[in-house]
């Protein structure tokens, strides 16, 4: 079984490293070097034909493709600690949150790298009006999680770190790498981030 991956500040390959570390999970990471362009390989392409990471093979040869799905293959084989929740409430939530992290977290973090970051202005056409915007649109879903994470739980899906976190926590680091920095006026999740921030794993 060989990971795919690409070092920090590449958010999507530390979320399986997060996630590897959380379970104690021996499974290095081999370096597909973004900056050199490695990813859109034919080497790379003949494991993801989206010329993306990170991507796991398994011994059979089957690549698994998108950070999610990986983890969700390694917590099946490696099931506890339960990232993806134990019970049926526990995964429905968590999965409501990875979906929430996804769209409405992920989305204008993906838009501010793509076309207002200087990194990537040599590989699309960028349209910057757009991507300053948005900054408001970062800001404003932080004002809403903040808002959600009032009730005082600690983790985004209750009382257990999750998948969901990780998620979170990713995005999140690689949104301030970007430029994009939590609002002051979120204290629930400066608490969340610090308390994600502490554990071991962030180290990954």
């Amino acid at each position: 079984m060989i990971l795919y991956g690409e070092r920090n500040p590449a958010p999507n390959p530390r979320r399986v490293r997060i996630f590897i570390a959380e379970k104690g999970i021996d499974l290095p990471e081999t370096r597909v070097n973004m900056r050199e362009r490695e990813h859109k390989s034919p080497e790379h392409r003949a494991r993801n034909s989206l010329g993306q990471v990170p991507t796991l093979v398994l011994d059979d040869g089957t690549a698994i493709s998108e950070s999610v799905s990986i983890c969700r293959y390694l917590e099946s084989v490696h099931p506890a600690p339960a990232l993806f929740g134990a019970t049926a409430v526990e995964q429905a939530l968590i999965d409501m949150w990875i979906r929430r992290v996804e769209f409405q977290l992920m989305t204008p973090v993906g838009m501010f790298w793509r076309h207002a970051h200087p990194l990537t202005a040599a590989l699309l056409t960028q349209f910057t009006d757009f991507g300053e915007s948005n900054r408001e649109a970062y800001a404003r879903v932080c004002q809403w999680l903040d808002k959600d994470m009032a009730d005082g739980r600690p983790f985004l899906a209750g009382d257990s770190y999750s998948m969901a976190d990780i998620c979170a926590q990713s995005t999140v680091d690689f949104a301030a790498f970007t430029g994009l920095e939590l609002p002051a006026e979120t204290p629930h999740v400066h608490a969340w981030h610090e308390r994600v921030s502490a554990r071991p794993s962030a180290a990954a």
